[in-house]
């Protein structure tokens, strides 16, 4: 391999751990707590400036929750290459039906059920939290929390979670989580969720299969200054000063995740809308709550 072929692919792993950490929500020291690594060395790596081990792509891999090809290179198995063939045919719409399709097929959807429960994702400062809550209300259904819920499965708070089993084991309270909730509330709840869940291919297709997604949405500028009043900053890991960074920060995360939460079933958009406007636009966005007699 020449020089420049070097450089080339570096700066593409480069690259594709700065995106991967976007999409996770990983600040740069949060991704050097997890992996063990400094914070020098993974600039260098995501600047395409550093001689990478496999031990410190190993490394990095775990923390971000990835099997090491997931960083390298798209390498599905034969099977799944031949069928991904087929729906790369597809246009939109027609990948719609072949999802809900394959889900009827495989038992992996949850049928009617599934639109009674509703799950809002997005960052942080959309308002999930203060629409969920109005939304429960009026359709006299629980409220739940999905971090509060992974909380509740592991026994521990969040920090001590991430601490003691890092990404991974965060990730699988949350699936044992989604699946509980699943099974509890068959006639309906609404739930909020963590922005970075739709970073995770498994658990969002998990959360899809069993819950209506709405992606409650706002401007960049909306999002922080909504986050801003709430007194906390550590989503952005933003110190005094710093609020350009933070913002910064915030669209390149917005930027990363776009796509995948324009997976959801609707989308809401809350800038420059009231609560009670986009509790309105919301309540149109979900299947309307079944009769009772339907729902018993």
């Amino acid at each position: 391999m020449s020089e420049t072929e070097a450089r080339g692919t570096l700066s593409e792993l480069g690259a594709r751990v700065r995106a991967w950490r976007a999409r996770r929500g990983m600040t740069r020291k949060q991704l050097a707590q997890d992996s063990g690594l400094s914070e020098r060395f993974l600039a260098d790596v995501e600047g395409g400036n550093a001689n990478v081990s496999i031990n410190s792509l190993e490394a990095i891999s775990r923390a971000l929750n990835l099997s090491l090809i997931d960083l390298l290179q798209d390498a599905p198995r034969p099977t799944l290459a031949r069928a991904q063939a087929l729906l790369a045919r597809l246009d939109e719409a027609q990948l719609d039906r072949a999802h809900a399709l394959l889900a009827q097929a495989f038992g992996m959807g949850d049928g009617q059920r599934r639109e009674r429960r509703i799950a809002l994702i997005g960052l942080r400062g959309a308002g999930k939290s203060t629409l969920g809550a109005r939304l429960a209300a009026e359709r006299h259904v629980p409220f739940v929390e999905l971090d509060r819920e992974i909380e509740r499965e592991a026994g521990t708070g969040m920090s001590e979670i991430l601490q003691l089993h890092g990404q991974a084991g965060y990730r699988r309270y949350e699936r044992r989580a989604l699946l509980r909730l699943a099974g509890e509330h068959g006639q309906g709840l609404v739930m909020t969720t963590g922005g970075s869940i739709v970073s995770e291919r498994e658990t969002f297709d998990l959360l899809q299969a069993h819950f209506w997604c709405v992606w409650v949405k706002a401007s960049p500028e909306e999002h922080m200054s909504r986050v801003i009043a709430q007194g906390d900053m550590r989503p952005f890991d933003s110190t005094h000063g710093a609020t350009r960074e933070a913002l910064d920060d915030l669209r390149r995360i917005l930027a990363a995740r776009e796509g995948l939460y324009a997976r959801a079933d609707a989308v809401v958009d809350t800038a420059a809308r009231s609560v009670e406007q986009s509790l309105r636009d919301l309540a149109r966005a979900v299947p309307a709550t079944p009769p009772a007699h339907i729902a018993a």
